[in-house]
């Protein structure tokens, strides 16, 4: 039994509403600064929108990235035009032949696509497709 004169013990309790946002505040932090400290290979493009847009086969690519402050990269690394053809036969196994993929930015001139393409062709690589996302 209890008697009046006894005060009342309060039972220690943890509180779960802050405890749940201070948890989800560590995780979207955590997320955000993952996402900026991990660097990104190659140089970000826009690309063109196609209706035809289709996936390529699995076989051995080598992507060409063309930026619009006239870089062009082979594989996330800067090569120069003259460059690039004997970088591609350098890196071709014997037994396979390379499919190049463009990967050309929607502001790059058409230009500039074409010549990357026929320096390519007169190098020898007939399999060549551009990048472009679905529309």
């Amino acid at each position: 039994m209890r008697s009046w004169n006894e005060p009342v013990k309060n039972k220690a309790h943890i509180e779960l509403i802050p405890m749940i946002d201070v948890m989800m505040f560590l995780l979207v932090f955590f997320v955000l600064i993952s996402l900026n400290v991990i660097p990104s290979q190659g140089m970000k493009t826009q690309l063109p929108g196609a209706a035809s847009a289709q996936q390529l086969k699995p076989q051995q690519h080598a992507i060409v990235t063309l930026g619009t402050d006239n870089r062009l990269e082979l594989d996330g690394q800067l090569v120069t035009p003259e460059t690039l053809v004997n970088r591609l036969k350098a890196q071709q196994e014997d037994s396979q032949k390379t499919a190049i993929v463009l990967n050309s930015d929607k502001s790059v001139p058409v230009e500039r696509l074409i010549a990357v393409m026929d320096s390519l062709r007169q190098g020898g690589f007939t399999a060549i497709s551009i990048a472009t996302r679905k529309l």
